[in-house]
């Protein structure tokens, strides 16, 4: 008769099984307690968003015909000691363990955090911004490619396709009460095991953002049927679902942490998820590549009124370019060269994403696609910390996109994507199509 092994039981048979020195095991034990209470006061997003009254007051101004800078005044903490323990994080946690590497450059990364928020307003908060989340002229790794080549790439190709065809507008006629309750029945459906909420904020700047176990939604916004599926697809089942995985972790509580140093993983995969599930469109994707080309502008000087002209002239209403101009602004200068550079993880974290989920399928290395749901990794985690997954140390994943369940589908949109890149649509028109037919028929 076969041993009848209890949730409990078999969790304390890998809390206490041999992959490890005890010392080690103890040692990480309590770095992971430690950074999980350290990490927690530093909320980058958060402590940079701006009021809503400068929105009503800049936008009142605007339409008035004398549009001024907006003043907007930050309340940020004086984390010195935070920082300073983090710091001493980092000293304490020195070592050639893949484990206490990812703790390490996690505390890093809060503490590095910690002084971009405190030098908000000066050029030093740009600096630690590009130390955390890069630059648009920065290029991709082993390519000469930048976020600005990208970024032009992708206007140049959906003006491309906006050209004499008619798109249908998305009509964003959902307040946000209504469309909280729709989300929340969908995020609790697929989130079964788990507590989560959706909320409506009104301090948001962003239309949405998901912690750990709540989304919230701005309540001045309206939104549309694409907003959900998005929303759905890029918060609730990566950003949400990755905190909460981390969480379920029994040995390495600090992969619920959204760090910094995983914010372009974070946002590469939520991008990859909505192209993944058709929740992309058009207008979002040139949001995306706009908002980088200018961020470049705003750190060569353009001050926001000049930058919020920039979003106006590539199509987008008051409103919209406002809050866009707003969310490259967070924390740095209105008057220019000093910027919040996080808009450029979303492009480039949506390359390196799709060269992982390539080269993983390759090299025949799939469980490497599943690792990066495990928690809130950077791409390097996932393979480096190989060594404990293989041995139960760290668990798979509880909540698993549908879409990076199969990776024959997956291998398939990787490789059709890769090869319509090599397809010239210059000299292509609809009556090539005739011309050609034609002649294939009179043969």
């Amino acid at each position: 008769m076969s041993e009848i092994v209890t949730g409990e039981e078999a969790a304390d048979k890998l809390r206490t099984h041999s992959f490890m020195h005890p010392a080690l095991r103890s040692q990480i034990q309590q770095l992971d307690e430690r950074l999980l209470k350290l990490a927690k006061p530093i909320l980058v997003l958060k402590y940079l968003n701006w009021p809503d009254a400068s929105e009503a007051r800049f936008l009142k101004d605007w339409r008035d015909g004398c549009p001024a800078l907006p003043e907007v005044e930050l309340q940020i903490p004086d984390w010195k000691d935070e920082i300073a323990a983090l710091d001493a994080f980092v000293t304490e946690s020195q070592g050639e363990d893949p484990i206490l590497q990812f703790l390490r450059r996690t505390a890093a990364s809060y503490a590095e955090a910690g002084r971009m928020l405190m030098a908000a307003g000066t050029s030093e908060f740009t600096e630690r911004s590009i130390n955390l989340y890069g630059r648009p002229d920065e290029a991709y790794a082993t390519q000469s490619l930048t976020g600005v080549n990208a970024a032009a790439f992708l206007l140049e190709k959906t003006d491309h396709l906006n050209q004499g065809t008619y798109i249908a507008p998305v009509n964003a006629d959902l307040p946000a009460d209504q469309f909280a309750d729709r989300l929340r029945q969908a995020v609790q459906a697929y989130f079964t095991d788990d507590a989560v909420s959706v909320v409506v904020d009104n301090q948001l700047s962003s239309k949405a953002i998901a912690g750990s176990t709540r989304i919230r939604i701005r309540e001045s916004a309206m939104f549309s049927d694409l907003d959900f599926d998005q929303l759905y697809n890029h918060e609730a089942l990566i950003h949400m679902a990755t905190a909460i995985n981390g969480r379920r972790q029994l040995n390495l509580k600090s992969l619920q942490l959204g760090a910094p140093r995983t914010t372009r993983t974070q946002e590469g995969i939520a991008v990859f998820a909505e192209i993944a599930t058709r929740s992309m469109d058009i207008n979002r994707l040139r949001r995306l590549a706009l908002r980088i080309q200018v961020l470049k502008n705003a750190l060569e000087g353009a001050d926001f009124i000049e930058c919020l002209k920039q979003f106006l002239e590539a199509g987008q209403d008051e409103l919209e370019a406002y809050k866009s101009t707003q969310r490259i602004f967070r924390g740095g200068d209105v008057r220019g060269h000093s910027a919040f550079t996080k808009d450029c993880a979303y492009l480039k974290g949506v390359m390196e994403t799709h060269v992982l989920l390539n080269v993983a399928i390759r090299d025949n290395q799939p469980q490497v696609i599943e690792r990066l749901f495990a928690g809130r990794l950077a791409l390097s985690d996932a393979i480096t910390l190989e060594p404990y997954f293989e041995s139960g140390f760290l668990q798979r994943p509880h909540y698993l996109p549908p879409w990076a369940r199969d990776t024959r589908r997956l291998a398939a949109l990787l490789a059709y994507s890769s090869f319509m890149m090599s397809v010239d649509l210059g000299a292509v028109t609809l009556n090539r199509f005739v011309d050609f037919s034609n002649r294939v028929e009179s043969e």
